[in-house]
């Protein structure tokens, strides 16, 4: 970690490395797989993965060598540990080698559990350096994570990430809304990790009780868990809050921490070429798609062979691209962030429709406080009903209006919108489910 700045002032976690040709980076990608995949040759359940590509594991040896290697998806890792309990095939060592116990959020499906070596956790951490060193984070900030402690990754790798930069960390794990902001002013911390959606729920708590964040020391504020803070009227509601820049951040407990933003902050947030390999595929045909292009992100870690993610499919829909970055970055890019998940996708109105793309446009009505959204069938059809809480003094009735034409001049679809008492609707620490499914 050379932790370097550029003469236009942008920081680095290794400069070298994130402004490598691509013909360097490449060869790096190539060195770093050779060595996973000699690491990894135990492991049964890619030794059968590849088999089943007409190749043995061994003699994948480029980052070409990959495309002949079949997709995995989270279902497979799902069913192979159901099948070979507890932790399935996927794990390269024994047990007692690992340190670390995880497992995803379940949202999904099944919780698919992850187990990391000291080894891998020192690749965490040194993937979460790439992200605070982007953004701007140095040793000399305090840094608040504002998630409760539990069996969930993000908590623990961005406090381990944390301590690698030298910085100081403060835990918000078993503490309500009101604590973690007396915390964050009593410390004077500078910088914040949460989802995009905790970061507004704090700041309507602060404002209910009489807190100015605009005023603290909070500087920075990096969100990751769900779309949103390169979501451009979510990251101005972040920050009009906050008083604070927004990055953006994307990970995965399965793949690891493999997406930054940087303080160029041009909507478009880096892939971590110097740890990962990337691939963007049509979800339906899995056939791969050219830059500019709409497709789900899929992905190789090439620093975690104690429970390997190779050819992974995150389900998350990206753009890539490989146009300059004003950082100086030469590793690609994705514009606007991770678009959504390609399972949540919506017909409404024979309209597609992402929730992402749904809440920026929710977030561009400044007097909503909170929304929820009712997918329901009417008349053989998707329909939205969407239910708001309203900013004290502002027009319910305007706001409605306002939010009905604003899906009806973007989309081009009719909603029904429906004013609610404050306080009224769910509020989330961690991932939002405000899209729910109403059968009728």
């Amino acid at each position: 970690m050379n932790g370097k700045t550029n003469a236009r002032g942008f920081s680095y976690y290794d400069q070298f490395v994130e402004t490598l040709d691509p013909a360097s980076l490449h060869e790096l990608q190539n060195r770093k797989l050779r060595t996973l995949i000699e690491e990894i040759s135990p492991n049964r359940f890619y030794q059968e993965k590849a088999r089943a590509g007409g190749i043995e594991l061994a003699e994948i040896k480029t980052v070409d060598d990959l495309q002949r290697l079949p997709l995995t998806a989270k279902s497979d890792l799902v069913w192979d540990q159901q099948g070979n309990p507890p932790f399935g095939r996927i794990m390269t060592y024994p047990v007692s080698r690992y340190s670390h116990f995880h497992q995803t959020s379940g949202t999904t499906g099944k919780p698919l559990k992850c187990l990391d070596t000291l080894e891998s956790w020192d690749w965490w951490a040194r993937s979460w350096g790439y992200v605070y060193k982007a953004a701007g984070v140095t040793s000399s900030d305090v840094i608040f994570l504002a998630f409760s402690f539990g069996p969930y990754i993000s908590h623990w790798v961005a406090i381990s990430g944390a301590w690698h930069i030298g910085a100081l960390a403060v835990s918000g794990g078993g503490m309500n809304s009101e604590q973690r902001l007396r915390t964050i002013i009593e410390t004077n911390c500078t910088v914040i990790v949460c989802t995009p959606t905790y970061a507004l729920r704090l700041a309507e708590v602060a404002q209910d009780n009489g807190i100015d964040l605009r005023n603290s020391a909070v500087r920075i504020g990096i969100h990751a868990g769900e779309p949103g803070a390169s979501l451009p009227n979510v990251r101005s509601a972040i920050e009009r809050s906050w008083g604070a820049l927004s990055f953006d951040h994307a990970g995965a407990t399965e793949a690891g921490a493999w997406g930054f933003d940087c303080e160029a902050r041009a909507g478009a947030i880096h892939l971590n070429e110097a740890e990962f390999v990337f691939d963007v595929i049509d979800p339906v045909s899995l056939l791969p798609v050219a830059d500019g292009v709409r497709g789900e992100l899929v992905i190789t870690s090439l620093g975690r062979a104690c429970m390997p993610a190779l050819r992974y499919r995150t389900g998350d829909l990206v753009e890539r691209t490989a146009e300059p970055c004003q950082c100086g970055r030469t590793f690609a890019r994705i514009k606007g962030g991770v678009l959504g998940r390609a399972d949540d996708m919506m017909i409404v109105r024979g309209v597609n429709l992402y929730p992402a793309a749904v809440d920026d446009l929710i977030r561009g009505v400044d007097p909503v406080v909170e929304y929820e959204v009712d997918v329901r069938r009417v008349e053989g059809m998707d329909d939205l009903l969407v239910k708001i809480e309203v900013l004290d003094g502002a027009s319910p009735e305007e706001v409605r209006r306002a939010l009905i034409e604003g899906f009806k001049r973007q989309f081009n679809i009719r909603v029904a919108a429906e004013v609610v008492p404050p306080g009224s609707l769910p509020r989330y620490e961690l991932k939002a489910r405000r899209f729910k499914r109403i059968n009728r």
